[in-house]
C-alpha cells in the first residue's frame, strides 16, 4: 500500500517541487538502469494527496543499448524495488505486454474504497489509524437510508453534481456508469475495547470504468450526510438530475484520508507491466 500522504499524488510534478509524486521516482529508479532516452511512465488511475493505493497501474518502455537483451519480468521488478529504497513504494510484479498496450485506456474498470468510522473525533482514533480513514462527526449512520441513496447512484448518469473542476478534467465527459457502490462494515483487526467505545468502521466501494475528479469523495461525503440525516435519498436523485456542480453541498465532501484505489481491472489478455 502506498500512502500518498508522502508524495504529492501519484502524478509526476516538477522536479523542484519539494514533494515529488510517485510516477518522479518510479522515472528515476528506471533511469538508473540506463536505458536509451528518456523514460517516462505512464499511471493507469490519479490518485491525489492524502490518498493511498494499495494497487496501481502502469506501463513503461525500456529501451536497452545495442547488443543488449531486454530485461526479464523478474530482472526488471528487482532493479527497480532496489533504486526504490528507501521510498515507501514497491513494484509488486512486472508484466510483458503488447506494444499497443495502454495502463490508462486498456483498464476495464477501477475500484476505490473509502473507510469512515463514526462514534469517535479524529483526534480519538487509535494512532494506527489516523490518515487512514474519516472520523465523520455525529453518532451511528442511517445505513439502510445510505443504501437507498447508493442504489439512486447506480447506472449510467450525468455526474456533473459530483465533480470537482481541475484544468485536466474540464472538458472530460461527466457521463459515467457507477457499476458497485456497496456500503459494508469494514474488516477491522480491533478488539472489544474499540467497539466498546462506538467506533463503527465502514467501507464504501464503488466501481467504474472511470471516475471524474474528486468524484468518490463527493459521493461518499453526500452518501455520510444521509446517513446522518443532512441529506436525503431524494436529494441524491435531484443532484443526479440537475447535474448542477453548484448544487452540491459545499461541506459534504469527503476529505482524502480514507479514500483508497484498491483494483483495475484489465481482460484476461492484457495487464500492467508495473504494480506500485
Amino acid at each position: 500500500m502506498i500512502s500518498l500522504s508522502d508524495f504529492s499524488g501519484v502524478m509526476e510534478t516538477p522536479i523542484t517541487q519539494s514533494v515529488l509524486g510517485v510516477q518522479n521516482y518510479l522515472e528515476m529508479a528506471a533511469q538508473k538502469l540506463k536505458p536509451v532516452g528518456r523514460i517516462k511512465f505512464y499511471i493507469s488511475s490519479r490518485t491525489d494527496s492524502g490518498v493511498h493505493a494499495i494497487c496501481n497501474s502502469a506501463h513503461v518502455d525500456i529501451e536497452r543499448a545495442a547488443g543488449k537483451t531486454p530485461f526479464s519480468e523478474t530482472v526488471l521488478e528487482q532493479a527497480l524495488n532496489h533504486h526504490l529504497i528507501p521510498e515507501p513504494i514497491r513494484v509488486l510484479k512486472a508484466i510483458r505486454v503488447s506494444d499497443n498496450f495502454h495502463a490508462r485506456y486498456n483498464a476495464l474498470s477501477r475500484t476505490y474504497t473509502y473507510r469512515v468510522v463514526t462514534g469517535c473525533s479524529r483526534i480519538d482514533l487509535p494512532v494506527f489509524e489516523r490518515d487512514l480513514c474519516w472520523a465523520a462527526h455525529g453518532g451511528r449512520l442511517n445505513i439502510e437510508a445510505i443504501q437507498e441513496a447508493a442504489q439512486l447512484m447506480l447506472g449510467t448518469h450525468d455526474f456533473s453534481a459530483f465533480r470537482s473542476f481541475n484544468s485536466d478534467n474540464i472538458y472530460k465527459s461527466p457521463i459515467k456508469t457507477l457499476l458497485q457502490a456497496d456500503i459494508t462494515p469494514s474488516s477491522t483487526m480491533w478488539n472489544h475495547h474499540l467497539q466498546s467505545r462506538e467506533m463503527q468502521f465502514w467501507d464504501f466501494t464503488f466501481k467504474s470504468r472511470s471516475f471524474l475528479y474528486k468524484q468518490v469523495r463527493r459521493m461518499t461525503g453526500a452518501l455520510v450526510a444521509v446517513g446522518q440525516g443532512r441529506l436525503s435519498p431524494q436529494n441524491i436523485k435531484e443532484l443526479l438530475v440537475t447535474a448542477d456542480p453548484n448544487a452540491f453541498p459545499g461541506s459534504a465532501m469527503a476529505p482524502p484520508d480514507g479514500l483508497f484505489l484498491k483494483q483495475v481491472e484489465y481482460d484476461g489478455t492484457e495487464s500492467p507491466v508495473v504494480s506500485t
